[in-house]
């Protein structure tokens, strides 16, 4: 199932994508039912699939990104937040910001959580995950290499694009994930190179933080980050998902 968010005549929906149509949906994360309404995708705005109450992030997590920005394999998962404000559809713009002479692109998986989750084993975490989604954590690396730590550099509004929808029922151990920076192939990884996979990432997460429905984990880049530009348009596509496109402006 592919799950989307969408605003149609300022209403905004949740729905199911099939063959260019969105069936509406209804109900909590866990539970989604048919609504019966039918809107064509192509007369519709999309909308960050999900409404998370934080974003973490993992840093670190590929062992050839690790060498492109120096430093030790770790030994248990680098984690760090977004803000929710920092959320961005696929098609949104990217606001370079006027502090920052250089921001990066870093394609990853994004996990979507349906359920409450607290100090979970790692064999129970796919009962807690609604499905998987494109993110782009858009960094200020030169702020993030003059504060000696991550929060203004990872946090500015517009800086987590995340879409364009949601998968369910994927298997997301071996999938290709790649960015392209108008249109010429950046960065290109397999998510089974991660160092810490999924089930072992929500787990440890959630031995240090509730994690709510809609909340967003995203899990790392492969090697190939690099910087853009006003005008650039940046894609990050993942196997079995799609292409999340953004602007920078």
């Amino acid at each position: 199932m592919k799950i989307v968010r969408f605003e149609s005549q300022q209403k905004i929906y949740t729905g199911e994508l099939k063959e260019g149509k969105i069936h509406t949906l209804t109900g909590e994360w866990s539970s989604l039912k048919p609504e019966g309404k039918i809107f064509d995708l192509q007369k519709v705005r999309l909308l960050v699939p999900c409404r998370p109450t934080k974003i973490i992030a993992v840093g670190k997590n590929y062992p050839e990104h690790i060498k492109e920005v120096s430093g030790e394999i770790p030994k248990e998962p680098i984690l760090f937040m977004k803000p929710p404000t920092a959320a961005l559809p696929t098609e949104g713009a990217i606001i370079f910001p006027e502090m920052s002479h250089r921001v990066d692109y870093e394609a990853e998986l994004g996990v979507v959580m349906k359920a409450k989750a607290k100090g979970i084993p790692a064999q129970e975490t796919e009962n807690y995950i609604l499905g998987y989604t494109c993110v782009n954590d858009v960094t200020a690396r030169d702020l993030q290499k003059k504060d000696g730590q991550w929060t203004r550099a990872k946090s500015f509004d517009t800086f987590a694009p995340i879409g364009p929808w949601i998968v369910t029922g994927l298997d997301p151990f071996d999938l290709k994930i790649e960015s392209a920076l108008n249109g010429e192939l950046k960065q290109t990884g397999r998510t089974s190179q991660m160092l810490f996979n999924i089930r072992e990432l929500i787990s440890f997460i959630s031995q240090v933080m509730t994690l709510e429905p809609g909340d967003v984990v995203a899990t790392g880049t492969p090697s190939g980050i690099g910087p853009m530009k006003r005008g650039d348009t940046i894609e990050v596509t993942i196997e079995g998902i799609g292409t999340l496109r953004n602007r920078v402006v």
